[in-house]
């Protein structure tokens, strides 16, 4: 059945998110299990600012979608609003706000189906996103019961769900939320030394219980040809997934095309990284 949905999310940034933390367990204490795949549906993607969050989310929900198996998008910045430079305007049926479903008193399925963006080339694909020129205070302010009401309705209305969170999760109600609610995480990491410093400076939030480290997912994203295995392993440490860079998806972001198709030889790599992510997530 083709998606139902559409885009958009608002809450107010000034407000820091009621959440406890229990910062007493470094990652290297913290014994981890496989992550378990059976019956994931809802994937958060997390990382460093500048770390590829929404092209990861981007290209792993249109692969899925190519899959033929619906899937809804969420983008769940409301700083920068990814919607803008993922697809150009004239892929998308009319655009409606994320903001609509989370400043509601109450969220429900009518809503985010009065609520959600169909992509014009992709009946499987389905967004709800926050749109140009909206950020946290076009709309009211929402709190953690929002997220979760629009989470456990996602789950009865599609198959899969890609969560794009935003890296501050202290002060971004919906990526928190998500982070918690979430069937599994894609904790993507740069290779550069400020990217590593800010994903330490997290790890003690991202290790308390209700973030569940044993679902997370860790990979090193944007990876250069010049940068070897050994090399890689020694700045990030362990990692489940590398993801290359591609000439060919860099040109697509600055050119607001995410949706495109991969086609060039340099791409090869990124494209199996995607599939492999997908697979191994969803065991599609």
């Amino acid at each position: 059945m083709p998606n139902l949905f559409k885009s958009l999310i608002s809450r107010d940034d000034d407000e820091e998110i009621d959440l406890e933390f229990d910062l007493a367990s470094p990652e290297n204490d913290c014994f981890e299990f496989p992550p378990d795949r059976r019956d994931n549906q809802v994937l958060a993607v997390w990382g460093s600012p500048s770390s590829g969050k929404t092209i990861m989310s981007v290209k792993l929900a249109r692969y899925i979608a190519s899959q033929k198996k619906n899937v809804i998008l969420v983008l769940a910045d409301m700083s920068a609003p990814p919607l803008p430079y993922v697809c150009p305007p004239s892929d998308l049926e009319a655009e409606t706000s994320l903001g609509n479903i989370l400043g509601a008193a109450h969220v429900d399925e009518n809503l985010i189906k009065q609520n959600a963006i169909l992509h014009k080339k992709n009946e499987f694909l389905t967004m709800l996103a926050m749109l140009k020129g909206e950020n946290a205070f076009s709309y009211a302010p929402y709190t953690e019961i929002q997220a979760r009401e629009l989470i456990s309705e996602l789950r009865k209305m599609c198959d899969y769900i890609i969560i794009d969170c935003t890296s501050n999760i202290t002060n971004d109600a919906l990526s928190a939320v998500s982070l918690i609610e979430s069937d599994a995480v894609l904790r993507l990491v740069s290779c550069d030394l400020k990217s590593i410093s800010y994903l330490n400076s997290q790890l003690p939030l991202l290790l308390d219980n209700k973030f569940n480290a044993n679902k997370q997912y860790k990979a090193v994203s944007n990876v250069s040809s010049f940068q070897a295995d050994d090399e890689i392993e020694q700045i990030v440490g362990g990692v489940s997934f590398k993801i290359p860079h591609s000439d060919e998806v860099y040109r697509q972001f600055l050119s607001g095309n995410l949706f495109a198709g991969l086609s060039e030889k340099d791409s090869k790599d990124f494209r199996k990284s995607v599939s492999k992510i997908a697979n191994e997530v969803f065991e599609l």
